[in-house]
């Protein structure tokens, strides 16, 4: 599948058919290339660098901005509108970037582009009149198609450099695992600056035909009276957004019956959301796994396979190994780091060549920091992070197993566990808690529940009220963002 020549076939073939509904409006397939060719002509008279900035709600805005990039061959940046002023800056400048496609309302949200990048103004822009027709620059599997910059919660974000190979692959992948065709309705919220937001909520559905519904707020009763009117079969999510799904009071089963996936990803879906969800509306959310690195999605466990905590098999063409702390292949069913093979993981990283170097291993595969355990029926289980692992009197302990505990509680909203020194034991771990709407914080009755669920040594030492709790622009939870005082 060539990219961009397929989404514009698609266009073409079917030209008046209703591709996006957003929040302001219904759009049109040829809308959306009509609105493309504008841009083209838009960028050409005001940008002469090879890589262009986006800056846009979730929205229909997004998909003519990434054709028209890409229709003149430019790698295509999009821009996460809730970093910081200087963190935006540094991403401006370290990719090289004189203009980006963006709209008022977040101009003002990041309080201005950096000095030296021209602002094309999509709510500025007059569309009448026939454009210079543009169609497909052929993209190579080679060529840099997107430079998505990681959230940089340690250091200053990475560029991880995505080709049209790996785009192209990673859908044909999602395709092939879920059967998608031009008859499916995809509702997300997720932002589009995101790897899954990108991938899987904007190129996916343009390049199959389908329709995709976008609200640029998560707005949970908003969510489900999409759902209602619109009947889609695919909802895309992470945990945090399903947790708050379950609460909606007036949601009823039918709300959600057209649904055939349900799909979480992002970070691990939590037992208390996954059991709850299921008992209101009887459906199941399969999880899925990946990384901005491998463009995104990796594993995916459909309804039909569905086991508890995992993300399911590799998807077609991907290779994974679990390996030890001497980089040795485990015996089946052994924990380890996940290592990843596939012709959707990147290129590398923009301008860090070291980096680039340290994150593959002597067999080419991608070292995700992810640890993990493959069953005997290929299912891949995400047990914790890599760095985010405590060792407490010599065991292994992570912080999702205590997360999880808390998580059932029925006070508890969301929690975060880190580790904090001791001299005796080595670590201890800290919970960090959001408690439900009209809850009453009680630390005790917490750690008293905690011991009743897990070994002794696991019980945090302290359990702490953060309300809300830190989070990246997609809701994870930060935990790096934490600290003890």
């Amino acid at each position: 599948m060539k990219l961009l020549t397929n989404i514009q076939r698609n266009i073409l073939l079917r030209p008046w058919r209703v591709a996006v509904i957003d929040d302001q409006r219904s759009w049109r397939a040829f809308e959306l290339l009509f609105v493309a060719w504008h841009l083209a002509k838009k960028i050409k008279s005001l940008s002469d660098k090879p890589r262009i900035g986006i800056m846009l709600p979730t929205s229909g805005l997004f998909p003519p901005a990434v054709m028209a990039g890409w229709m003149l061959g430019r790698t295509i940046v999009p821009l996460n509108y809730l970093l910081s002023k200087s963190d935006l800056e540094y991403v401006c400048a370290d990719a090289g970037i004189d203009a980006c496609i963006t709209v008022g309302p977040m101009v003002d949200l990041v309080g201005g582009l950096p000095s030296g990048v021209a602002q094309i103004r999509m709510d500025q822009m007059k569309f009448g009149g026939i454009p210079p027709m543009r169609f497909s620059k052929h993209l190579k599997p080679d060529d840099l198609a997107v430079l998505l910059y990681t959230s940089g919660t340690s250091g200053r974000p990475k560029g991880v450099m995505l080709t049209a190979g790996n785009l192209n692959a990673n859908i044909e992948q999602i395709v092939d695992r879920a059967k998608f065709d031009r008859h499916d309705t995809m509702l997300g919220v997720l932002p589009q600056f995101h790897t899954f937001g990108l991938t899987v909520l904007t190129l996916l559905p343009l390049a199959i035909g389908c329709l995709a519904i976008y609200t640029a707020r998560f707005i949970p009763r908003k969510l489900v009276a999409l759902a209602r009117t619109h009947r889609p079969t695919v909802l895309v999510a992470i945990p945090s957004m399903y947790g708050a799904l379950r609460l909606v009071k007036e949601a009823t089963k039918e709300d959600l019956a057209s649904l055939r996936y349900v799909v979480s990803g992002g970070e691990p879906l939590p037992q208390a959301v996954s059991e709850t969800f299921f008992e209101r509306f009887g459906i199941r959310i399969s999880e899925g796994y990946g990384l901005t690195e491998t463009a995104p999605v990796t594993n995916w466990c459909l309804p039909s396979e569905w086991k508890w905590r995992s993300v399911g098999r590799a998807l077609k063409d991907v290779t994974e190994r679990i390996v030890d702390n001497d980089g040795n292949d485990v015996a089946a069913g052994g924990e380890g780091e996940i290592r990843i093979h596939g012709p959707n993981v990147m290129a590398g990283y923009w301008n860090l060549p070291v980096e680039t170097k340290a994150v593959f291993d002597e067999k080419g595969f991608f070292r995700t920091g992810d640890m993990g355990r493959i069953d005997s029926d290929g299912h891949l289980f995400i047990t914790g992070r890599i760095k985010e692992m405590m060792i407490i009197s010599g065991e292994n302990v992570f912080p999702r197993e205590i997360e999880e505990v808390l998580d059932r509680h029925p006070s508890v909203k969301a929690s975060a566990v880190i580790g904090m020194p001791d001299d005796s034991r080595g670590e201890l771990p800290v919970a960090f808690v959001e408690l439900k709407e009209g809850e009453t914080f009680d630390e005790v009755a917490l750690r008293t529940w905690c011991r009743e669920h897990l070994a002794q040594f696991k019980v945090p030492r302290e359990i702490r009220l953060l309300d809300p709790l830190p989070r990246n622009p997609t809701g994870k939870i930060m935990r790096r963002s934490l600290k003890i005082a």
